[in-house]
């Protein structure tokens, strides 16, 4: 019977989404919910699985993983891109590393909750009302706002048309910035440096790694308005955190509205959770019904076709 380890299910909800009880006589499952402590605690919980499905950038699949566990053949995660896991050491050990459809749009709609939260200071309205206060603050309109685009791919771009509904002006800037799409969705391109300089709002949609490790650091938090607001739901590690929290702490920008961070989960002690100018989600731009069961319901197919030496949806690069 093949041992599968179910990581990363931090809410112990995969058994909804797909019945394991069918599969009982085929695989040994076994749920993760909590993160491991470090390296050498996943790999001592981790040593007689042969199979992990994982979800996408939570727990690292490192080079150090993956030569200590012998027994292990599959590696599936949730999007066909997770640069957590390191597939050169897979590669090497002849392990399969696989993936799932992933809808897009939660992401995109998370972004302007966020800008929305943050425009009409809604935390620190449903926390008054609680308290039994009545209209404590002031928000303002988003028509005519310049909203700031870092990269413009899938989930940039359905940001932006948002943006434009909502009668904002949308720039964006990244380093491989496709001109025909600015072309088709009315965003006008720009430098890094007028981008930070004139968004009201800057939202980062580019991918992990190190092209974009530390992109935004105090330098550029200090050339944004004092009115501006960043939005982050694409990597923690984009953003200079320690740069970041002293920027919030001293009103350089006005506030920010944060998915991801450096380390998730978010440390109980991080400064970030004492700030009353950042709205902070627990990475959960991606976790919704409709995700989830493509997620968990393609994982099982992928195990199956691993099992049954037919691979499919094999993820070679990130």
């Amino acid at each position: 019977m093949l041992k599968v380890a179910i990581l990363d299910d931090y809410q112990n909800v995969s058994q909804e989404f797909v019945d394991l009880k069918k599969l009982s006589g085929k695989y040994e499952f076994k749920i993760f919910s909590e993160p491991f402590i470090d390296e050498a605690d996943a790999i001592e919980q981790l040593s007689d699985f042969e199979a992990l499905l994982i979800m996408r950038e939570r727990t690292p699949i490192t080079k150090n993983i993956i030569d200590n566990l012998n027994d292990l053949k599959f590696i599936i995660t949730s999007g066909m891109r997770n640069k957590a896991i390191d597939l050169e050491a897979a590669k090497k050990r002849r392990i399969i590393v696989s993936g799932t459809e992933i809808n897009i749009n939660p992401t995109a709609e998370l972004t302007w909750a966020l800008i929305l939260g943050l425009a009409r200071n809604i935390k620190e309205e449903i926390d008054n009302m609680y308290q039994g206060y009545w209209q404590t603050s002031i928000g303002f309109e988003l028509k005519g706002k310049i909203l700031g685009l870092v990269g413009l791919g899938r989930v940039g771009s359905q940001v932006a048309k948002i943006g434009k509904v909502f009668g904002m002006q949308v720039i964006a800037w990244s380093e491989n910035l496709n001109l025909d799409t600015c072309k088709e969705l009315d965003v006008l391109p720009c430098s890094k440096e007028d981008l930070f300089e004139t968004s009201d709002f800057l939202s980062i949609h580019v991918q992990g790694g190190d092209r974009y490790k530390d992109l935004i650091k105090l330098k550029e938090l200090d050339t944004m308005k004092k009115t501006a607001f960043l939005i982050n739901t694409s990597r923690g590690h984009i953003v200079n955190e320690d740069d970041l929290i002293i920027a919030l702490s001293t009103n350089v920008i006005a506030g920010a509205g944060l998915d991801v961070y450096e380390k998730e989960p978010l440390p109980e002690n991080n400064k970030l959770r004492f700030l009353p100018n950042a709205l902070l989600m627990p990475h959960i731009g991606y976790v919704t019904a409709e995700n989830y069961t493509t997620f968990y319901t393609q994982m099982i197919e992928n195990l199956e076709a691993c099992t049954n030496q037919k691979p499919i949806r094999i993820i070679e690069k990130n």
